[in-house]
């Protein structure tokens, strides 16, 4: 019996040219063949340590050898030829931790171009710059192409040469970098063409945010992303301002750095913060992101500046698009006065289009109250209107005549109170504060930002248009943002200290209704009777210090206190 068990435990050492298996049966490790295999004669030598039934061997306790898979033949007991071996299983992942999830932007973040690492942050922020800039010196090349053909070729340029640089000066004008002519400097430019370097700088911040590997994480990202992508478009802008001069064309490169800075910071950190929104699972706008990005009270105050704006910006194109329908006649008529043909006359429809943003801007100046001016010595304001001779433009045949304003233009007055009633409100509503006094603070703070964004506005809207009487074109900014920070402040500390009390009136109502309800529902218990608490034990002697000092009995028939 005994030498049949021998015979049926295998042997610890295989033929020569079979593979060696573990406890799982898997296939040998990496560098385990070459320590295995004899010195010389071909025999392999064994392996230290358990016998091959405890290491989970091909053979069972009787001998038998195992059938073949999906054969029922049995297997061959002799030696497995090379390469027989079953195919190398995958790992399976431990009982109670789920395999990581990899997300496409952790690959892409992780590999560059071809698979290689990933580029550093810097030199990803430059290659969207340069994407930004030649993206956007195509499409206003086309354009000034198409204008080059029209029109006489002396307008835009001479030669191709020519026509490039007018291209230039263009893309810097999109980005409100003014330049100077002879009869002076020209600073009214139009703000719808912010619309196309800004969607360029919006989509190239989100992607290089989504390259920044695990950085992009952080609420620092952002700010990081967007100041490497600032500065080097602001220093192709430098470049392309310098090459772009010519006696009669002169722009600005101080000015050109501030304004493609300003736009590509925004912009791309608008972008940035919408990536870093859709990477978390929250995809929202690039406002809606960044304002998650926020802590609390900074975000309340920035939703009522954004719903005050929301309420003056629609308040002037109401005005604007009124104004237009009453005198399209005299629009229609300067149109006519320009005969620019059918080329011309699309080229001119542009240009108005993009003069629309001023259009409403000067529209919330009127209902602000210090109106604009449409050159030197004139004021549109809601108290009167002074006009001098004005350009042939179509969209200026919306101005209102000369002379006291019409009554209902007084209603616009009324713009701001109501901007800061919704502004005030909406402060309260995303937090509102336990403290009655500190509600109207804070809806006066936002007042005074909705001022800060006026200003900034009215000073981008308006500037020169040559020298002469056309220096002064547009609303004084200082002067809107200071009204606009008192009216829209003031009304805005009203309503939210209206909506504080309205939401917070029903707090202590709710919490003596709860104590009432907790006393009802204990007088309607069941009284419990509380079981007698046993006797606390008596406080142990502390055991005697000196084992050898003397102790006095107790007398045996003194009576014990409980």
């Amino acid at each position: 019996m005994r030498d049949a068990r021998a015979a049926a435990v295998p042997s610890p050492c295989p033929a020569e040219g079979g593979d060696v298996r573990g406890a799982a049966g898997g296939e040998p490790k990496p560098g385990e063949g070459a320590a295995r295999k004899g010195s010389g004669d071909g025999r392999p030598v064994p392996r230290q340590g358990r016998p091959a039934q405890a290491r989970g061997g091909t053979g069972d306790r009787a001998g038998r050898v195992p059938p073949e898979r999906g054969t029922g033949r049995p297997r061959a007991a002799g030696p497995r030829p090379q390469g027989s071996g079953r195919p190398a299983q995958k790992r399976k992942p431990a009982q109670g931790r789920p395999p990581a999830a990899k997300t496409p932007a952790d690959g892409e973040a992780r590999r560059g171009l071809g698979g290689g690492p990933a580029r550093p942050l810097a030199v990803t922020g430059m290659v969207g710059a340069a994407w930004c800039v030649g993206l956007g010196l195509v499409v206003l090349t086309t354009v000034t192409l198409v204008g080059w053909i029209a029109a006489p070729r002396t307008g835009l340029g001479e030669g191709l040469p020519g026509v490039f640089r007018t291209a230039v000066n263009f893309w810097l004008v999109s980005h409100h970098a003014g330049f100077s002519v002879p009869s002076g400097r020209v600073g009214l430019l139009p703000l719808g063409l912010i619309l196309l370097p800004g969607g360029l700088l919006y989509r190239s911040g989100g992607w290089v945010i989504r390259a920044a590997e695990s950085r992009y994480r952080q609420r620092v990202g952002v700010v990081q992303v967007s100041l490497l992508l600032a500065a080097p478009y602001a220093t192709f802008a430098v470049m392309l301002a310098l090459i772009a001069r010519t006696p009669a064309l002169r722009p600005s490169p101080g000015e050109a750095f501030v304004a493609c800075f300003s736009l590509a910071f925004v912009a791309g950190g608008l972008g940035a913060a919408r990536a870093l929104s859709a990477s978390r699972g929250k995809v929202r706008s690039g406002v809606g992101a960044l304002l998650r990005l926020l802590p609390d009270r900074p975000r309340s105050v920035v939703m009522g500046l954004l719903g005050a704006m929301a309420v003056l910006i629609a308040s002037g194109a109401l005005l604007i698009g009124s104004s237009l329908a009453l005198h399209h006649r005299e629009a229609g008529d300067v149109y006519a006065l320009l005969a620019p043909g059918a080329v011309g006359g699309a080229l001119l429809i542009l240009v108005e289009i993009a003069y629309l943003p001023n259009a409403v801007i000067w529209g919330m100046a009127f209902a602000v109250g210090p109106g604009f001016s449409v050159g030197a010595g004139t004021s549109v304001s809601p108290t009167g209107v002074f006009l001098g001779a004005l350009p042939s433009f179509p969209p200026l045949a919306a101005l209102p005549q000369p002379g006291p304003a019409p009554l209902l233009s007084l209603l616009a007055l009324l713009a701001p109170f109501a901007a800061g009633a919704v502004g005030g409100t909406l402060v309260v509503r995303a937090m509102p504060s336990t403290v009655p006094e500190a509600a109207p603070l804070w809806g006066f703070v936002s007042g005074v930002a909705t001022g800060g964004v006026m200003f900034v506005l009215a000073a981008l809207s308006g500037g020169p248009l040559g020298g002469g009487r056309m220096a002064t074109m547009g609303p004084s900014p200082w002067q809107i943002g200071l009204l606009t920070a008192l009216e829209v402040g003031l009304a805005a500390a009203c309503a939210a200290w209206i909506a504080n009390w309205w939401l917070l009136r029903d707090r202590p109502e709710s919490e003596r209704a709860e104590r009432r309800r907790l006393k009802r529902e204990a007088a309607a218990a069941p009284a419990v009777e509380e079981e007698p608490e046993p006797p606390a034990p008596a406080p142990r002697r502390p055991p005697n210090a000196d084992p050898f000092a003397f102790v006095e009995s107790e007398p045996i028939l003194r009576r014990r206190e409980p």
